[in-house]
């Protein structure tokens, strides 16, 4: 096989040693040399003047957790080109796995250009990312603290989630404070609720009297303190963000005009895929890199599985969040698509195929600096009559009948 580079090296990155192997094609002779460096920042110095010594012009590595993202971000100072590959994809031969043939593997393949590099954002775009993916966790985390601070409430036999709509609203989170300070009389704590709540009285009433006790009292403080602390952390990373959100902002408001988009959802979606479009040749590059495309699963002309593919788990979480919320947007193109293929496909296929259509609108939007263009609920009726008629001439054969057609009667014309 061709040799496209031919000084390169290949990195086994560890926790705590990182076994580097560089191959050297030189007058048709090809020589490797292993050496094992530590991962600190003295070791990762040294092991980057040793490949540049050994003049490596690329140095492949595998994504292993997030011991990989200290050893790239002290060679990327250097003048190497860096290749983060997927494990998946660079596997060695099995019964043939140690530390030094993984390293020596690695440089083999990236030698012959056989490594597919995986995407990998600029400083800025990282670190936006690595606000975002926290703030999602203390959302996870919060609502965790709200089932049990709920699952509380119940074992006193306080129905609140059956009468108002969030334990945790204005008006919850009185009841909750009231009863945390040892109130427990209905009608006191029937004065706590708001004038919105649409539940009757007589129903408040019957779920506001309960049993509580010390150790009740006990776990709801703790888990609304734990809630309060969340909420405060939550402020302090959307603060962070808003003061580092310059760079993106422009991405941020174009993307805030597709239905469904709000505006954390763009700040997410930028900071998953950035803003230079030109890392994916097309918009179907962006969807397979996400994982919301069917995979290829095909074996003596039978397909097996159209499940989607294993993708970018933030993102997709994130544009399928939004695919839901555009689906309630009234006569627009998006809710018209998830009609349209939810009676054949079912909800769940329909809504991944109406999450592709907002990641490809995000796609050309990015490219073109344009904003949303909705093309109205009327696009998939936009076709030829010809069309029409033989997909209802199917529709009736499929009920049992025939169905033949063609050009209407002329009109007779009075004199």
């Amino acid at each position: 096989m061709e040799v496209l580079y031919p000084r390169c090296a290949g990195l086994d990155v560890h926790k705590d040693t990182v076994v580097a192997g560089v191959r050297l094609a030189v007058a048709g002779a090809v020589r490797t040399e292993v050496r094992t460096f530590d991962t600190t920042t003295p070791g990762l110095l040294s092991l980057s003047a040793w490949l540049a010594e050994a003049g490596c012009t690329h140095v492949a590595m595998e994504a292993t957790g997030v011991y990989w993202k200290p050893v790239w971000h002290v060679l990327s100072d250097g003048e190497v080109t860096l290749i983060l590959a997927n494990a998946a994809h660079v596997k060695n031969v099995p019964g043939r796995k140690t530390d030094v043939a993984d390293a020596l593997w690695l440089a083999d393949l990236l030698a012959h250009g056989l490594i597919r590099p995986s995407f990998v954002p600029e400083a800025a775009t990282q670190e936006m990312r690595a606000l975002l993916r926290t703030r999602k966790q203390l959302v996870r985390e919060q609502a965790s603290h709200i089932q049990r601070l709920q699952k509380t409430l119940e074992d006193a036999n306080l129905k609140l989630a059956s009468v108002l709509s969030q334990v945790t609203g204005v008006s919850g989170r009185a009841i909750v404070q009231a009863l945390i300070d040892g109130e427990t009389d209905p009608d006191r704590l029937l004065g706590l609720v708001q004038r919105g709540v649409k539940a009757p009285a007589e129903k408040l009433r019957a779920a506001l009297q309960g049993r509580v006790t010390l150790r009740h009292r006990f776990l709801l403080r703790l888990h609304l303190r734990q809630i309060d602390a969340l909420a405060a952390a939550m402020a302090e990373i959307d603060a962070e963000v808003e003061r580092d959100l310059d760079p993106f902002r422009t991405a941020v408001r174009l993307l805030r005009t597709i239905p469904g988009v709000s505006d954390l959802t763009a700040q997410v979606i930028v900071s998953e895929i950035g803003t230079d479009m030109t890392r994916f040749p097309t918009a179907g590059h962006l969807i397979s890199w996400a994982g919301l495309c069917p995979r290829n699963d095909e074996s003596a002309g039978k397909r097996r599985s159209n499940r989607l593919r294993k993708g970018a788990p933030w993102l997709k979480t994130t544009v399928v969040q939004c695919a839901w919320a555009a689906t309630r947007k009234k006569a627009s193109y998006l809710q018209a698509q998830f009609q349209r293929l939810r009676h054949r496909r079912g909800p769940k296929k329909a809504i991944c195929a109406v999450a592709a259509s907002i990641l490809t609108a995000a796609y050309h939007m990015l490219r073109d600096g344009t904003v949303y263009h909705d093309l109205g609920a009327q696009h998939f009726n936009r076709t030829s009559p010809e069309t029409q008629a033989g997909r209802l001439a199917r529709q009736i054969e499929r009920l049992g009948f025939t169905c033949t057609f063609g050009p209407p009667p002329e009109q007779a014309v009075s004199v």
